[in-house]
């Protein structure tokens, strides 16, 4: 269906930017790309700036900020940057001059404002341009690859000039990606260089990695369009993990290719305009020079001896006992998080239909656009005790964008209203709305248990607090915070009152990113009390090889999860049936 991606053939470019949706391997492949291109005697460097990096068990070395060549591979040097890390040090360098000079409550709402994903990728792009725009460094290497590309987002915000004044003391209108830009007025040729690099085509290749399915192929097509509007036209695209049967009697290997296949029939239009290259579906984990030679090689399929016992089955509960759990302990909210792709919906689903069939009166609501409860439920066919609702995201948005703009907007003159648009295009922006949204859901429902399918995240649940406390304006559109959402914060740190579901697949990104994701709602004051492993191999019975390989390299994601991460976990095997239905969705609590 797509060529093979073979970096010989295909690599133009001394610049290269991996980016994608968290867990499509962007990690691998950049990898499989540096060695490859070091093996034909080019000077490789390989930067990594994801903290699910595996970078230093891959290549058996110690890794930090400055290059280090790797002993195993001739003419590849790496180095990992710690995007936490740079963020801290970032951070610190902007609140420091404060320290003492402001009230104490100030400066801790400034940490606040500098805690979200926006100050971490532009602490990461700060190392990006010190390479990109270094011509030392360019001379140095026939190819820099860069795992983990800066988002549209951002570009465009490092180019809008109000971004380079004195915002952090000046402005009142609270923009939620602020903090992260204030301080940046002496690197604004650094970073004009940086920008100016990454849309010359003959410099830099975009590579869009993306799974064979819906979501994450719709990531891919959101990144390419937002990233061409700013210029970056030279893209590729690589399909990860595109799946060959290998038994063709087997049930699980055949209902895997044609998911596959259906998903890939469902590419958006514009992404089908770029150049489409693939990377096979391999039993081995990535996680050795071995492996990534082999990856993108002629002989892909051929094996890796893994040291695990293949006959080991870790045992974990099915979704019915946190079902029972939480109608056992009368649960009144419960949330469902984690990446996208990892299957919340159908598990906030799947446990709106178990309590209602325990008698409950249950709501069910979710920020899905596309209606994707409509179509889980299109049968019709609902218990009694069941309700569902869908909040529209652009909706919310919209109308949260068009209350700040009244009021903020205002004070602003041209360049400052360009500032306050461009930063309403912030993540945090649709939080902050969305949460408003879901207060005003729970708050006229008092009297059923209410499921809500994605949940913001604990640096926006504290941006919120701190508004609460500070009455500082980070709402934006009133100087206050809705009673609804006053109300929710102390019931989400409730436990007796709140239950959080975190939702991840058994893989590296989506485990390490779900432990992050836990350790920001600990610093709000929340502890989820599950975790699901959702759509398992290792809990399946497949006889395919490179499935039943795949579902052996699961068992030590599944160990972190239920021996180090999570209080309670429950395990789900994949299934190739889509569970449409409220009869069908039952499927899940019967076992």
């Amino acid at each position: 269906m797509y060529e093979s991606f073979n970096p010989k053939q295909v690599v133009q470019t001394p610049f290269l930017f991996f980016t994608g949706k968290g867990g499509v391997g962007k990690t691998s492949i950049a990898c499989a790309t540096a060695v490859s291109l070091a093996d034909q005697g080019k000077k490789v460097l390989l930067v990594s700036t994801d903290p699910a990096s595996n970078l230093q068990d891959v290549f058996k070395i110690e890794l930090n900020s400055d290059p280090v060549e790797i002993p195993s591979v001739n003419n590849l040097f790496a180095c990992n940057i710690d995007p936490e890390e740079a963020a801290k040090t970032y951070r610190e360098k902007t609140v420091g001059p404060y320290r003492g000079k402001l009230p104490d409550s100030v400066v801790t709402q400034m940490e606040e404002q500098l805690s979200g994903a926006c100050t971490v990728e532009i602490a990461a792009f700060d190392e990006f341009s010190h390479l990109l725009a270094d011509d030392t460094i360019v001379k140095q290497y026939d190819h820099v690859l860069f795992d983990t590309a800066p988002t549209g987002h951002t570009l465009r915000l490092l180019q809008l000039p109000t971004a380079w004044s004195g915002f952090l003391e000046e402005s009142t209108h609270g923009a939620s990606c602020l903090g992260p830009l204030s301080g940046l007025g002496k690197k604004k040729d650094l970073y004009a260089q940086a920008v100016k690099s990454l849309s010359n085509g003959e410099k830099t290749t975009l590579i869009l990695v993306s799974r064979p399915d819906v979501s994450s192929l719709v990531e891919a097509n959101r990144a390419s369009m937002e990233l061409k509007d700013i210029g970056i036209q030279n893209q590729l695209l690589i399909i990860n993990g595109l799946f060959q049967i290998q038994s063709p009697n087997d049930e699980i290997s055949t209902a895997f290719y044609e998911r596959q296949q259906k998903a890939l029939m469902k590419t958006p239009a514009e992404l089908k305009q770029i150049k489409t290259l693939s990377v096979p579906y391999v039993s081995y984990s990535l996680t050795s020079i071995e492996s990534l030679r082999l990856l993108v090689s002629d002989k892909p399929f051929a094996e890796i001896e893994e040291n695990s016992d293949d006959s080991e089955v870790i045992p974990l509960p099915g979704l019915n006992e946190i079902i029972d759990d939480f109608s056992a302990k009368k649960t009144r909210v419960i949330f469902t998080m984690g990446k996208g792709g990892v299957g919340k919906t159908t598990i906030a689903s799947a446990i709106a239909v178990g309590l209602s069939e325990k008698g409950h009166k249950v709501h069910l609501t979710t920020t899905d656009p596309a209606a994707h409860l409509a179509y889980t439920f299109k049968d019709g066919a609902l218990n009694d005790n069941l309700s569902i609702s869908s909040i529209n995201p652009k909706t919310e948005v919209e109308k949260y964008k068009q209350e700040v703009l009244s009021v903020a907007g205002k004070e602003q003159d041209e360049e400052g209203l360009a500032y306050l648009k461009e930063d309403l295009e912030s993540p945090c922006t649709e939080e902050i709305a969305l949460f408003r949204a879901f207060a005003n859901m729970v708050e006229k429902s008092q009297d059923e248990i209410v499921v809500i399918d994605t949940a913001p995240t604990g640096h926006t649940l504290l941006l919120l607090d701190s508004t609460e406390t500070y009455h500082k304006e980070i709402s934006r559109s009133t100087g206050d915070v809705p009673d609804s959402v006053k109300k929710l914060l102390p019931r989400l740190r409730n436990p007796k009152e709140t239950g959080v579901v975190i939702v991840t697949l058994a893989e590296a990104t989506p485990v390490l990113e779900a432990a992050r994701l836990q350790e920001d709602l600990k610093r709000a004051q929340i502890v989820p009390k599950w975790w699901v492993i959702n759509q398992s191999l290792h809990a399946t019975e497949s006889r395919d090889p490179i499935l039943a390989g795949r579902a052996n390299t699961e068992k030590r994601w599944i160990k972190k999860v239920s021996e180090e991460l999570a209080e309670k976990a429950a395990i789900i095997p994949w299934t190739g049936e889509e569970k449409i239905g409220y009869a069908k969705l039952k499927d899940y609590i019967s076992n």
